[in-house]
């Protein structure tokens, strides 16, 4: 067995675990009829890749109670990462995105299997969202024949409806203040509801619920991954802005040309005065096929020294993670780990 505490080793562990269960479960769909390939080959694809950080916060919210390393908790800790693929095609659709890991979105890949049809883009939008609800089964599938003992699983399954609820929310909040005058403390709750919750505070209470943890680390698990949450969707604002595409595999001009919601944008806009709204409200929503206004719009931001706001929020956030993680009786190496974990979620360069 591999060594837990290696981020590496953990990521292969899970890596082996979602693409044995994903090509088992295509593979069973194409067998229905040879139409359903590419579907098929789109639920493989949604979990070719990913740093599986909502697995290892799953995994360490078990062990932070004391729990030994456990193949069937790995299975259950991978199911986390089938909610992430899940929610990365739905979200692609409702962005209307057309990359992701560097390969076109399931939405935009899937219009080969429809191109002679009526109503081609359509028909592969519909195709995509189905992708996504199958393998949002899936993860409950996979959570719940992981081999964990049945009252174990019982601890944790009310938690399911709970994340699922508050990831919809999100992104029904997302797409209701799309096009809203820009409002930070309402960017933050999207921010909150639509990933610091499934990414870092869910998965923390998951496999501390397996693991029988009490009150007051469920307690201690919030208040370091709610923040910790927070930190990791700012950094991808910064990132899907300002980062290199090649390594974020994303377009940079996304989340300007949709006008969503960011805490980036919430921040430029209330450190500008007239004229620079003024000028805001012509770049944004723009399809901008040259490029220029993605570059207006970063030459603003930049000017209005939003994106160090941004850092120095992330760094708050972060900080206080770890201040609530300090409070924890936890074994040493459970806290190492999260320490590890929130430095490389929140300083990541893609």
């Amino acid at each position: 067995m591999s060594d837990p505490s290696d981020p590496a080793a953990f990521k292969r562990r899970v890596d082996e675990v979602l693409h044995a269960f994903v090509a088992q479960e295509a593979g069973q769909l194409a067998a229905i009829d040879p139409a359903l390939g590419p579907v098929a080959t789109q639920m493989e694809t949604a979990v070719a890749d990913g740093k599986r950080l909502r697995a290892a916060f799953c995994y360490w919210g078990w062990r932070a109670v004391g729990q030994p390393d456990s193949d069937a908790l790995v299975r259950a800790a991978a199911s986390m990462e089938l909610v992430h693929a899940a929610a990365v095609v739905h979200d692609d659709l409702i962005d209307d995105s057309a990359l992701r890991h560097g390969r076109p979105t399931a939405h935009v890949a899937l219009r080969g299997a429809v191109r002679r049809r009526p109503r081609a883009v359509a028909a592969a939008r519909s195709l995509a969202l189905l992708v996504g609800d199958l393998l949002m089964g899936l993860a409950g599938q996979l959570f719940a024949t992981s081999g964990l003992p049945a009252a174990y699983l019982a601890r944790a399954r009310p938690l399911w409806s709970v994340l699922a609820r508050e990831l919809i929310a999100g992104e029904c909040l997302e797409i209701l203040r799309t096009g809203d005058e820009p409002d930070i403390t309402a960017s933050l709750k999207v921010i909150r509801y639509k990933t610091a919750k499934y990414t870092v505070e869910h998965p923390l209470l998951i496999g501390g619920a397996l693991a029988g943890a009490d009150g007051r680390l469920r307690e201690g698990y919030s208040a370091y991954g709610l923040p910790l949450g927070e930190a990791f969707q700012l950094r991808d604002d910064l990132l899907g802005l300002f980062g290199d595409p090649h390594r974020t595999g994303k377009a940079n001009a996304d989340d300007v040309r949709g006008r969503r919601p960011t805490a980036l944008l919430a921040e430029t806009w209330r450190l500008a005065d007239d004229a620079d709204r003024e000028r805001l409200r012509a770049l944004l929503g723009r399809r901008d096929p040259d490029g220029d206004g993605l570059r207006a719009v970063r030459e603003v931001m930049r000017r209005l020294k939003a994106p160090d706001r941004v850092e120095d929020m992330i760094a708050a956030r972060v900080a206080e993670a770890l201040g609530a993680l300090d409070e924890l009786d936890v074994p040493a190496h459970a806290a190492s780990a999260l320490t590890s974990l929130a430095h490389s979620a929140a300083a990541r360069l893609s």
